[in-house]
């Protein structure tokens, strides 16, 4: 069996632009990373709601 090590350095929220799409990595509590690719009219549909939500 593998033994159990702590993540770390999992780093702050990234957003880069990879070809057509936009890769989205935002670190999740217990450790690791959610990934979300988005096209640019889902980015820009999340862009809009977190308007409204953050003002």
């Amino acid at each position: 069996m593998a033994a159990m090590k702590p993540r770390t350095g999992d780093g702050p929220m990234e957003v880069t632009k990879e070809g057509r799409g936009i890769i989205m990595r935002v670190p999740v509590d217990g450790g690791g990373r959610l990934v979300v690719e988005l096209n640019a009219a889902e980015a820009t549909d999340l862009l809009n709601c977190l308007k409204e939500i953050v003002g």
